[in-house]
């Protein structure tokens, strides 16, 4: 039988990814690949990864890639898009490096709207080392120092990125939360905000929720049964703010 001949443009090399098993980080950066790819702009896009699980991204792709200090992705990539405009700069990072110790830089450059993108992943943990309580663990949520569940009266409750960061914006930045869960919808998120970069409106930003079985000690039935139903339950998904929309 003669099978048709593959275009010479699908010959791509790839290669797997070094993640935990079931981690969604692989989900969220083959998103955010195909978006690339779809927009056209893997000649001019820099690529940042932050300290934490999102290091393990700094090989992934074949575009240009800088890694940063733990917390430092926002004002590294800030500065190379102020450095030349005309790059498509992307900040990558969890939500200890974007809640946390980079809480600071993300808050700033927000509020600056600096047009840049920032995706952060948000698996209510820090995963790489050792499943610590990070500001995005949920409310009775056991982890490595919350063993009896995070206590809201001493820790206080979990980060809404994105609700912080329209309410801090101006017209034209772009804000959602998408999930690994749905993987069409998150790539048009990802894709809408690296949109929104080209056209020069204002800062970009996407919160993703993830998964981390290796840390939450779960199987796959329970790992996706978390991230669909107890996540989304206060993590709420969809568009925050989109240019011309008045949100």
């Amino acid at each position: 039988m003669n099978y048709p001949q593959i275009p010479k443009s699908w010959n791509i090399e790839s290669k797997p990814h070094k993640f935990c098993p079931g981690c969604g980080h692989g989900i969220v950066l083959k998103a955010l690949g195909q978006a690339i790819d779809e927009l056209g702009i893997q000649d001019k896009a820099v690529f940042g990864v932050d300290i934490g699980c999102s290091l393990l991204a700094w090989d992934f792709f074949n575009v240009d890639t800088i890694q940063t200090h733990h917390g430092r992705t926002t004002p590294v990539i800030t500065g190379i898009k102020r450095a030349n405009p005309e790059l498509i700069t992307i900040a990558y990072m969890g939500d200890g490096g974007g809640y946390a110790i980079g809480s600071q830089h993300l808050v700033n450059a927000a509020a600056r709207n600096e047009k840049i993108t920032v995706i952060l992943v948000n698996n209510t943990n820090y995963g790489m080392t050792g499943g610590q309580m990070a500001p995005t663990t949920l409310p009775g949520q056991k982890t490595e120092t919350t063993p009896y569940g995070r206590d809201v009266n001493e820790a206080g409750y979990p980060t809404l990125g994105p609700e912080m960061v329209a309410a801090i914006t101006q017209e034209g930045a772009y804000v959602a939360r998408g999930t690994v869960a749905n993987l069409r919808q998150l790539k048009g998120f990802i894709k809408k905000a690296l949109e929104n970069q080209m056209a020069g409106n204002g800062f970009s930003f996407v919160e993703v929720l993830s998964g981390c079985p290796t840390n939450w000690r779960t199987n796959a039935a329970e790992t996706w049964n978390f991230i669909e139903k107890t996540m989304t339950q206060y993590f709420k998904v969809g568009e925050l703010k989109v240019p011309g929309k008045g949100e």
